[in-house]
């Protein structure tokens, strides 16, 4: 489970609960049949998150989470890049926990590791499905575990 990997770029942010995390997307990646290779989970700022939308996707916007895919068959890999500062603003608009939102961003770039897409209005359905399906097993196991935030 250690091929889950967490990194910070341009900002400070502190994740808890690894393990747990690692656990939750191992199960989750193994539900969809496939196998965990690398992940990498790298928190960083709007502008470092900004530069990498410019430079590989062309877009000169903001957003909450890039993920490159390096799937090959059914090893799940890949670098999920998230910003906390987009995270914090999602928390705030949808008005819910900061790290029930980052756990959102977290599962949401794994099931683009899957093959999820949300570019239409049904991919969107499908994909909000499984990140509420994922982030029940959260709640279940947080609560057995009596894990603290």
């Amino acid at each position: 489970m250690k091929n889950i990997q967490f990194f910070t770029e341009e900002t400070k942010y502190i994740i808890k609960n690894k393990t747990l995390i690692r656990e939750w997307l191992t199960k989750t990646i193994h539900k969809h049949k496939k196998s965990v290779g690398e992940i990498n989970l790298i928190f960083c700022s709007d502008e470092y998150l900004l530069k990498l939308n410019e430079q590989y996707l062309g877009h000169d916007t903001f957003t909450d989470i890039i993920t490159f895919d390096f799937v090959e068959g059914k090893i799940i890999s890949g670098d999920i890049f998230i910003s906390v500062d987009r995270m914090r603003e999602n928390a705030k608009l949808f008005h819910v926990e900061q790290l029930t939102e980052m756990r959102r961003l977290i599962v949401h770039g794994v099931l683009h590791l899957l093959g999820y897409k949300d570019k239409t209005s049904k991919e969107k359905k499908i994909m909000t499905a499984q990140e509420e399906a994922a982030l029940t097993w959260w709640q279940t196991k947080k609560s057995r575990c009596n894990f603290p935030e």
